[in-house]
């Protein structure tokens, strides 16, 4: 019999080496039970769970299904050339309104890198999206969609992300959708560290959503088209940029299908739960699903970065603290800003390693104070360098 499981969010922790050259990864993975049966959920879920240990780990793996299928019926399988899966247990299951979460305790070997930086939530800024073309929101006057997304987006991401402390601005809307037309990415940098700033988050999330189009004609999948109930599109793209330097971390783009069951005349609610229980709200959020997973996959092995916001003697103080995973004794590398002028003239920011390191010694809910060891007085390190977790 399982052991039920009251929390929802994936977390992974090390147990303790079970040989040598094997360890041992507890992993939670969730996927959703709208459309699919529960044994099918169930599989889904471990994927998630097994791709997150695998990740962690150091392996690699090109098909985790095929991973979790073959482990159902082998006792081993190889993950291309760098490791394998010895063994999968499923140790809990928890059912949930339309979601199931599952506890896999894998053993991966060999794991030839460890993802220390997993062990800390990265702050992440929502912006609102940007409706590409309006005019598609005339039937069931949706045009709240681009805010409505990103609001359930926030809310979804703080319910199952381990990786991401996810805060948002939704009521006014970004020059990035203007600026990205323009292929002006120095100013798209230039907003993404001023958002940064101005909000203590690491990295910044945009996206424009570019079709919310009924199709045109039926196909044979449409069967209730006779009925009046036409497909509605939704597409959209993702776009994550680095706070500290402005650079473009990670871009996709989601499209899907489903039928708009509510009448041409109607005015929606995009955020009623009229919406987002129909089968169309149902895929917008099945999208948001995947790309909360992706999010996590792109950041979770990225350093943790802290911006100092204080210097005095030996202790320091920066912007990330318990919430965002942080314990006393963690030690973080020093980074002092530098700026340069390449041989064109062009202003660059970079970073150079300090010699120092410090430790944590004091947590608050947002901010931690860190000392040397040594109590070594820091020599150049200043307000607004990195403290930095790899």
């Amino acid at each position: 019999m399982y052991k039920f499981i009251t929390t929802l969010a994936l977390t992974i922790c090390l147990l303790g080496s079970f040989t040598a050259s094997s360890q041992w990864y507890e992993t939670q993975g969730h996927a959703r039970t709208n459309d699919i049966s529960v044994e099918l959920a169930r599989t889904k879920a471990m994927e998630n769970a097994l791709k997150k240990a695998l990740l962690v780990s150091g392996a690699s793996v090109s098909s985790v299904q095929q991973v979790v299928n073959g482990l159902l019926t082998q006792d081993q399988i190889s993950i291309r050339s760098s490791g394998s899966v010895n063994s999968i247990e499923l140790v809990d299951e928890i059912h949930s309104d339309n979601l199931i979460t599952v506890t896999i305790r894998a053993d991966i070997f060999p794991q030839e890198k460890k993802c220390f930086a997993v062990n800390f939530k990265k702050s992440l800024l929502i912006t609102r999206s940007h409706l590409l073309q309006r005019e598609q929101a005339n039937i069931g006057e949706i045009y709240r969609i681009d805010k409505a997304a990103m609001r359930k987006l926030a809310a979804q991401l703080n319910q199952q992300s381990t990786f991401t402390k996810s805060s948002s601005i939704l009521n006014n809307k970004t020059e990035f959708s203007r600026l990205n037309n323009s292929l002006a990415s120095d100013e798209i940098s230039l907003l993404t560290r001023s958002l940064s700033d101005s909000t203590d988050s690491q990295y910044i999330m945009f996206s424009e959503i570019s079709n919310i189009s009924f199709d045109k004609q039926a196909t044979n999948s449409w069967s209730f088209w006779q009925q009046g109930i036409y497909p509605r599109n939704f597409g959209i793209t993702f776009y994550l940029y680095n706070g500290v330097n402005g650079e473009l971390l990670w871009q996709q783009h989601y499209q899907n299908s489903a039928p708009w069951t509510f009448t041409k005349r109607i005015k929606v609610d995009v955020d009623g739960n009229a919406f987002w229980q129909s089968e169309y709200g149902v895929m917008v959020e099945n999208i948001l699903d995947e790309v909360i997973k992706d999010i996590d996959e792109n950041i979770m092995c990225e350093p943790s970065r802290g911006k100092i916001i204080q210097v005095e003697g030996n202790k320091i103080m920066i912007n990330i603290g318990r919430d965002h995973g942080l314990k006393i004794g963690d030690e973080f590398s020093l980074l002092h800003l530098t700026n340069f002028t390449s041989n064109s003239g062009k202003a660059y920011a970079g970073y150079n390693v300090s010699p120092y390191k410090v430790k944590v010694t004091k947590l608050s809910r947002q901010t931690a104070t860190a000392s040397t060891p040594d109590g070594r007085l820091f020599g150049n390190i200043q307000v607004e360098d990195l403290a930095v977790r790899y």
